[in-house]
């Protein structure tokens, strides 16, 4: 290669204009696998813990007990390459190898590290790994496989196991009177079965001075983090995809420190404030198309949405289950778990009423609408998982509304979240060339109807 080859090698530019605040979230969920590590080695009690809607992430940090989360782990997993051997071990212990592919990734961790490695970590295992777990925490929400598969670890660990449960429902039952007193009385009294399991299995009281802390710390989060959503709307779109995906471990999980975590979203509301003012777009082209992805993405792959910023692709914003909303109104609330409950519940039922206001009886469905018009999305970037029923079965109702209701255009490209084997990037991006022409087409449709975009 010539000196000239080399120095435009070197100096192309890259695709995606990352965020600066985004590392240290990054980093910062990353630091809480060395210190459940340290704190295992230590002798002092770790949880493996599923996302339960912020449900049991206080009441865990209030007792000053380390947690992992599989989920994520799995996706650090993919992303490094490293999940294959993962797979193929739960595969080969009998698991299904079209199950929930963060179940697969994790059932095949345990199995190595408890059949393979004599209750040691795996030697290839990114970040050091996951420290053999002192308890199991579950969650009953979003789907069957969830709490399934941790009752399945419990196959490969004398371990506790509890399950955290989360009422959930459609939007003519969401939207009933006086149903949110029923559901907050179910969270609180279920809250507080945990937190005397807890007591008892650790033999420690609960700091509620801390828990209330930590409440404090979890609304403040939730608000910043809803404000960086909003100011996504703008033009060109100032926060890539990746970045979001990136950095949101530490509002959907309250992964690493919580207190940190708030500053560190802050500079990530100030930088993307910053760049709207610019006119900064989070691509290092110009923007051709807006977008947005549902549902979770192709951990393995988050190079391919380089090639689509090449492109003009701008990914604005992404499926609705990873967001943390803006809270409700607790000021009044003088009881630190009904705080709880009620933030835990607004999550799962602020789309009832925008729902139940647009005539839709499909909660997730209607949201997607209304992303549609407040982002201005030239089309939308579903992606259905061969392992992943809960983030997939309601995609073609959300492809058949947004034509029909919007005239915004869907491409459809079939993967999963581990499992590369099962995603092909080349036809993808030949199919993406493809629907350029299809976007601009209804680009013209809507605005030939009046609508603004």
């Amino acid at each position: 290669m010539s000196e000239i080859e080399t120095t435009a090698k070197t100096e192309k530019k890259k695709a995606i204009n990352r965020l600066k605040s985004m590392y240290p979230l990054r980093n910062l969920v990353q630091q809480d696998y060395v210190d459940t590590l340290q704190a295992s080695k230590e002798g002092r009690p770790t949880v493996w813990s599923m996302l339960t809607i912020f449900e049991g992430d206080i009441p865990l940090k209030a007792m000053d007990l380390n947690i992992v989360y599989p989920e994520n782990y799995a996706t650090l997993l993919a992303a490094s390459g490293t999940a294959e051997p993962f797979l193929d071990a739960s595969d080969s212990d009998g698991f299904p190898n079209h199950m929930c592919g963060y179940g697969r990734s994790t059932i095949g961790y345990s199995c190595r590290m408890m059949k393979e490695n004599n209750g040691k970590i795996p030697p290839d295992a990114p970040l050091g790994g996951m420290a053999r777990p002192s308890l199991l925490l579950g969650s009953g929400i979003f789907c069957d496989a969830r709490f399934k598969w941790f009752q399945a670890l419990a196959r490969y660990f004398d371990t506790p196991q509890w399950c955290l449960e989360m009422p959930v429902m459609g939007t003519d039952e969401g939207t009933e009177e006086d149903l949110e007193g029923y559901q907050v009385k179910f969270l609180v009294k279920e809250l507080n079965d945990f937190i005397s399991f807890l007591e008892k299995l650790f033999k420690k009281k609960m700091d509620w001075n801390r828990f209330e802390e930590l409440m404090e710390l979890a609304i403040q989060i939730h608000e910043t983090v809803s404000q960086i959503s909003e100011a996504r709307k703008a033009i060109p779109g100032p926060m890539h995809s990746t970045d979001f995906w990136s950095s949101m471990p530490s509002s959907l999980f309250f992964a690493g420190d919580m207190k940190m975590s708030l500053k560190l979203y802050q500079d990530m509301l100030a930088e993307v404030q910053q760049r709207i003012k610019n006119k900064e777009a989070a691509i290092n082209y110009p923007e051709k198309y807006r977008l947005i992805f549902a549902e979770l993405p192709p951990w393995h792959s988050l190079k391919f949405f380089d090639s689509l910023a090449e492109k003009g692709w701008n990914f604005v914003f992404e499926g609705y289950g990873y967001h943390a909303p803006k809270p409700p109104d607790l000021s009044r609330v003088s009881d630190p778990v009904e705080k709880l409950a009620r933030l835990s519940r607004n999550f799962v039922f602020n789309i009832h009423p925008p729902a139940k206001k647009n005539g839709i009886h499909n909660p997730i469905v209607s949201c997607y609408l209304d992303y549609a018009r407040g982002y201005r999305a030239d089309g939308f970037f579903l992606h259905p998982l061969i392992s992943c029923r809960a983030a997939s079965s309601n995609l073609r109702s959300i492809q058949d509304f947004l034509l029909k209701k919007l005239d915004v255009p869907t491409l459809w490209v079939e993967g999963d979240i581990i499992d590369k084997r099962v995603f092909n990037a080349q036809d993808t991006l030949a199919r993406a060339e493809a629907f350029e022409q299809t976007m601009d087409h209804y680009r013209k449709v809507r605005r030939s109807k009046g609508l603004d975009w």
